[in-house]
């Protein structure tokens, strides 16, 4: 999402999906619950989500499959940096490599009410 030049925001939340209709939904879930308060980082293939996993973010949204692979070493690296994350996916939880089983998983189709929940209990325990 772009935002004015000089926009700032102490919240920064990554989302990571190749579909642009679930990221769309995603994206009003989360400024629905946040507003403006949120700067959104929405990127839909590994490479976008490596460069952007290296900013700081409060929390991240990950598709496991997406352009370009699985978002699998994003997610090694965000909970190595402890940095509150959630897979979003089709897949199955048991695709998970075991390191990031204990992972929040909310499985597609999903409740906008999941990811805004996700979404608030992390930056409430940031």
């Amino acid at each position: 999402m772009e935002r004015e030049a000089g926009f700032m925001s102490d919240i920064r939340i990554l989302i990571v999906e190749d579909d642009p209709f679930i990221a769309m939904d995603i994206e009003y879930a989360v400024m629905e619950k946040l507003g403006g308060r949120a700067e959104l980082i929405i990127v839909e293939s590994v490479a976008e989500a490596r460069k952007a996993a290296q900013l700081k973010v409060s929390c991240a949204l990950l598709d496991i499959d997406v352009v370009g692979g699985k978002t699998f070493d994003i997610a090694a690296s965000l909970l190595h940096k402890g940095t509150p994350f959630a897979f979003v996916s089709g897949s199955t939880p048991d695709e998970v490599p075991t390191p990031l089983r204990d992972v929040r998983f909310v499985r597609k189709p999903f409740s906008t009410n999941e990811i805004v929940s996700f979404v608030a209990n992390a930056l409430e325990n940031a």
